[in-house]
């Protein structure tokens, strides 16, 4: 290797040091945020009939959330804004219209996460007795609006990968020919195009909000108050860097298109299920070198294509011979980031295929595989005799590399899915959570904790006291659990006292939904007391 071959490989090491040092730097200045949000409990408890009107509602989330919509419909089908709402840690607190007509009314929330991504639901609750016919909750889910938002993140990896990697392809060996470039410019285009797009398509769905509500500024505020505003901003200014250093002097542009590949690494770690993923510290700038080693490979191969075309067979020699010595270790820094971030979303091996997060992963897992035999194809059978002068072998590596090409588009856009799916670990979180209802009888109440409550296996557990919260030791406590409405037979279960004044069950509550639950106290052999209430359990 020349001398000026080996000053510019040093130079293209020293610029890749100074961009994972300074990915580690900055990231180490993001604040700190949690994963994905998931309602863990209401009060009032969703599906309760009460008495008489609440003065407020609480809504308690897995992390703190903050509201971008609260409704209230009432047993007429009319839907009332609520506006007077306070966050305090996880939960969200609403006040109570001051009269609530009787029959059922459904509240209606839609929160962001501190990931960025909108979260939606609903609770029930009667006041007096339930309605005949229940108000309908309005459809959340807008098939044009979410088309958009996987479109549009579509193009922005596009213009990220493709465009800011096609600007970076000096690294991995092939300087951009003017008609690669031309093919560059229109990724970086098209990423510049989508990160409008991208916002906009946020805002709607933060809001849930139709299609032509891109013309209210209400969908742009909402979209800037999500963590993707911040990232969308990152994108913006790395793709306008990466689109300045192709028009630079090579020595310039390589340093501009290094600090893009940065631009594109913080973007995409600022924000989203993987980089708000615990160990943060860790899972940050996993995803910042993941994103950096994908645009590098995939980045590289339009220009190396066409520089496969070149008339010149020494040019085209030295960029295949660059790209095969530099690749390798780009691509074992991107296995090793991916392989980390995925064990940490998935957790355990059944959710790859119980999970709508681990079917968009194994999808994307065997196009990584037939993008990675390419690779390996051209990198230890076909390298070898094209540098030798075989023609039919520098044909194959191109035709090899277009289909790279195909397939990289492909996973790109299978990753966009990733924002309509949360990981595992925030499902299994949530579905862990317990909840909690308060029961009441004649003469006694208790603090009711279903653990985990969601449908399967469950623990629950009472702590008994009197009306006027004396303390109690009945003779015998039994659980029955019954779903409304249903002539099946209560599930009954004979309560014992575990000697911390809680008295604990053990059943299995078969399906989701509403469960009526009866707890009969036999405080001595004359007097019997029927505490009740009803708990929402998850699927």
């Amino acid at each position: 290797m020349g001398e000026t071959s080996l000053s510019r490989l040093r130079a293209a090491l020293r610029c890749l040091l100074l961009i994972g040092l300074m990915v580690v730097g900055a990231l180490s200045l993001v604040t700190p945020a949690e994963a994905h949000a998931g309602l863990v409990a209401t009060e009032p408890a969703d599906g309760a009939v009460l008495a008489r009107a609440p003065d407020r509602f609480e809504l308690i989330f897995s992390e703190p959330v903050s509201p971008l919509r609260l409704a209230l419909i009432g047993p007429d089908g009319k839907a009332h804004a609520l506006s007077a709402s306070a966050v305090a840690g996880n939960s969200v607190e609403i006040a109570a219209p001051r009269s609530l007509d009787e029959g059922t009314h459904i509240l209606t929330w839609r929160v962001v996460s501190l990931d960025g991504h909108p979260v939606a639901g609903s609770m029930r609750l009667s006041i007096g007795a339930p309605s005949a016919e229940p108000p309908a909750i309005p459809a959340e889910f807008d098939r044009a609006v979410q088309a958009l938002v996987w479109a549009s993140r579509w193009l922005l990896y596009l213009g990220l990968f493709f465009g800011i990697g096609g600007a970076a392809g000096l690294f991995l060996g092939a300087q951009p020919s003017d008609q690669a470039l031309s093919r560059v410019h229109i990724a970086l285009a098209l990423g510049l195009i989508a990160v409008p797009l991208s916002l906009g398509a946020q805002g709607l769905d933060a809001l849930g909000a139709p299609l032509l509500a891109l013309a209210t500024g209400a969908t742009w505020r909402a979209a800037m108050e999500t963590g993707f505003g911040s990232a969308a901003g990152i994108a913006a200014l790395a793709l306008s860097v990466a689109l300045v250093a192709t028009w630079l002097p090579r020595r310039f542009g390589a340093t501009l298109a290094g600090l893009a590949l940065l631009g594109a690494g913080l973007a995409l770690a600022s924000t989203g299920h993987a980089s708000n993923a615990p160990p943060r510290e860790w899972t940050r700038p996993a995803v910042a070198v993941h994103t950096i080693t994908v645009a590098l490979w995939i980045g590289a191969l339009l220009p190396l294509a066409m520089a496969l075309r070149a008339s010149e067979d020494a040019d085209r020699m030295a960029a295949l011979r660059r790209f095969s010595k530099r690749i390798v270790p780009v691509v074992a820094l991107l296995l090793l980031s991916g392989g980390f971030l995925a064990v940490i979303q998935i957790g355990t091996l059944p959710a790859l295929w119980q999970s709508w997060y681990g079917r968009v992963l194994l999808v994307k897992l065997a196009l990584v595989f037939a993008l990675l035999a390419l690779a390996a194809d051209n990198r230890w059978r076909l390298t070898r005799p094209a540098l030798a002068g075989d023609v039919p072998s520098r044909r194959a590596i191109r035709r090899h590399i277009r289909l790279e090409i195909a397939v990289a588009v492909l996973i790109l856009g299978t990753v966009a899915l990733w924002r309509f799916t949360p990981p595992p670990r925030i499902e299994a979180a949530i579905a862990a959570e317990p909840t909690q209802a308060h029961a009441t009888g004649t003469l006694l109440m208790a603090d009711l904790t279903l653990a985990p409550a969601r449908a399967g296996p469950i623990e629950a557990a009472a702590m008994l006291m009197t009306i006027d919260y004396g303390p109690v030791n009945p003779q015998s406590v039994t659980f029955l659990f019954s779903r409304p409405g249903e002539a099946d037979e209560a599930i009954r279960q004979t309560a014992h006292n575990s000697g911390d004044g809680m008295w604990r069950v053990e059943t299995t509550l078969p399906s989701p939904g509403l469960w009526h639950v009866r707890i009969d106290v036999a405080i001595d052999a004359a007097t019997l007391d029927r505490l009740e209430t009803d708990l929402y359990v998850r699927p």
